[in-house]
């Protein structure tokens, strides 16, 4: 029983680190699994494809492709990236617009985010339901 005991301390640290291994690897962590880039979201600045939106943003695209009017004068404006979330451009690249929540008497959380158009025509577009924490590209 105490040379259990004395084996059990060093085989340890062992145990341990071969878990945190395959946490790391169930996890997507693991360069020995896949390497940066291989899954969508994995590398900076990479957007996943929206699965849905809800049918306000389809109304703010709208009134974005009609060049308004906006509800909220924020509305419009340069979206500086500073969260690093949207691939990396020059600023005032850009754009972002409200898009409402039902039931919310303030402009909430969720917007759409525009790329380009100094043409005329917007080039990218994104969604977030989570004040830029994350994005989907919306689907063109």
């Amino acid at each position: 029983m105490l040379a259990m005991a004395q084996r059990t301390p060093k085989g340890l640290p062992g145990i341990l680190a071969g878990v945190a291994v395959l946490a790391l690897a169930a996890f997507g962590g693991s360069s020995l699994i896949d390497a940066p880039g291989d899954l969508p979201g994995d590398a900076p600045g990479e957007v996943p494809a929206c699965a849905s939106l809800p049918a306000e943003a389809w109304d703010t695209i709208d009134s974005v492709e009609q060049g308004g009017p906006y509800r909220y004068p924020e509305d419009d404006s340069r979206f500086g990236n500073y969260q690093g979330e949207l691939p990396d451009e020059k600023l005032g690249y850009y754009r972002e617009y409200t898009v409402d929540t039902p039931g919310l008497g303030h402009r909430g959380e969720r917007r759409i985010v525009t790329g380009g158009g100094a043409d005329g025509v917007v080039d990218e577009w994104y969604y977030t339901g989570d004040h830029y924490e994350s994005f989907c590209e919306v689907p063109r």
